[in-house]
C-alpha cells in the first residue's frame, strides 16, 4: 500500500478513508435511517485494523453525534489515524440547520467539535461548504487564526468551485479539496481537478459510490425499502430515469470487478483514485463487514481498457 502526501502537508494518508456521514444516525436532515453506534464503533476499528490511517467526519453528522462515535471509536483502540472535520453547518435547539462562515460560530464550532472529538488538535478543519458565499473571506481568515493558536492543524475546503478556491488561496495555503467524484457526478474534471493540481491543493473525493448506488449491493427494491428519514429518497440518482442507468453502471462495474475477485464497490472505487489529480476517497462504513467490501480498493487498480470501457 502506497501513502500520498495530502496537498502542502506534513500528513500521509492511506489511498481511502472512513467517511462518518451514516454513523450520525437518525433524526437530522441528511439522515441515512437508524444506525447501531456500536456497529459505527466496529466500522472504525475494522477499518484502522486494515490500516486505514484517516477518517473524516463533520460537527453536522447526526448533529454532533458522529463526532461523539469517532471519540469513542478512538478511545477504545490504539491506532490514532488523522481526524478531519468540518465546519459552516449550524444547527438550533429545534435541530434545523443554518449556514455561517462569521468568525465567533466558526470559534464556537472549532470549540465544540474539539470537545466531542477529545481530541487538542483537529488535523484537518474544513470549510463544509462556501456558504453563505460572501462570509468565505470572514471564514477562511478564522480558520487562519485558529491554525495560528494550534487548535487545528490544516485548512481545508469542500465544495468550493475555482473562483471561491481562488478567493480562499488569496487568505491561506489551502490544504485539501473535498468534492464530490463518483462515475455517475463527473464535472470536477474540467476545471476543478486541474486547478487544484496546478495550485498544489491535494483532493479527496467524497461519494465515490455514489452513496451506496456503485456499491453492487443496491436493488429497485432495496431502494423502494429505504427508511423515510434517509436524504437518499429525495435524490434523483435514486428516482427513475436516471436509477435504471445507475444501476446498470454498477452491474458493468461488477462484472469488471469479478475478474479481479472484487466486489463492484472497490472497483467504483478504484475508478475514483485513478487521476495522479486526487489523493484519496472517503468511503463511507456503517459497519465491519462493509469494511471487508471495500477495504481491497485499497490496492486495486484499474487497467487502461478497463477504464475506458467504463468511459464509454
Amino acid at each position: 500500500m502506497q501513502l500520498r502526501k495530502l496537498g502542502n502537508s506534513d500528513m500521509q494518508i492511506t489511498p481511502i478513508g472512513l467517511g462518518a456521514w451514516a454513523i450520525g444516525g437518525s433524526d437530522w436532515l441528511f439522515a441515512w435511517g437508524e444506525q447501531d453506534d456500536n456497529e459505527s464503533i466496529a466500522a472504525i476499528h475494522a477499518g484502522l485494523d486494515s490500516g486505514i490511517n484517516w477518517i473524516d467526519t463533520a460537527a453536522v453528522y447526526g448533529l454532533g453525534h458522529s463526532e461523539e462515535i469517532v471519540a469513542r471509536a478512538l478511545a477504545a483502540t490504539s491506532h490514532r489515524p488523522y481526524v478531519f472535520t468540518k465546519c459552516g453547518r449550524v444547527w438550533d435547539e429545534n435541530r434545523q440547520i443554518g449556514r455561517s462562515l462569521r468568525a465567533d460560530s466558526i470559534r464556537g464550532e472549532c470549540e465544540a467539535s474539539l470537545r466531542r472529538l477529545r481530541v487538542e488538535t483537529i488535523d484537518l478543519y474544513q470549510v463544509h461548504w462556501p456558504e453563505p458565499d460572501e462570509e468565505i473571506e470572514e471564514g477562511l481568515e478564522t480558520l487562519t487564526k485558529l491554525r495560528d493558536e494550534g487548535k487545528i492543524r490544516w485548512i481545508g475546503i469542500s465544495n468550493f468551485n475555482v473562483d471561491q478556491m481562488k478567493r480562499a488561496l488569496s487568505i491561506a495555503p489551502i490544504t485539501s479539496l473535498q468534492p464530490p467524484y463518483s462515475l455517475i457526478r463527473r464535472d470536477i474534471e474540467a476545471e476543478i481537478l486541474p486547478f487544484a493540481a496546478s495550485s498544489g491543493i491535494g483532493v479527496i473525493a467524497y461519494s465515490p459510490m455514489a452513496s451506496g448506488l456503485l456499491s453492487g449491493k443496491m436493488t429497485p427494491q432495496r431502494i423502494a425499502a429505504l427508511p423515510e428519514d434517509d436524504w437518499r429518497r429525495r435524490s434523483p440518482n435514486f428516482q427513475e430515469p436516471l436509477l435504471g442507468q445507475n444501476l446498470a453502471l454498477a452491474e458493468k462495474l461488477a462484472g469488471i470487478a469479478a475478474r479481479h475477485g472484487r466486489t463492484a464497490g472497490e472497483a467504483a472505487i478504484a475508478w475514483t483514485l485513478r487521476l495522479p489529480s486526487v489523493t484519496g476517497a472517503i468511503v463511507g462504513v456503517r459497519s465491519a463487514k462493509q469494511v471487508h467490501g471495500i477495504i481491497g480498493a485499497m490496492d486495486f487498480r484499474l487497467s487502461d481498457e478497463e477504464i475506458a470501457s467504463l468511459d464509454a
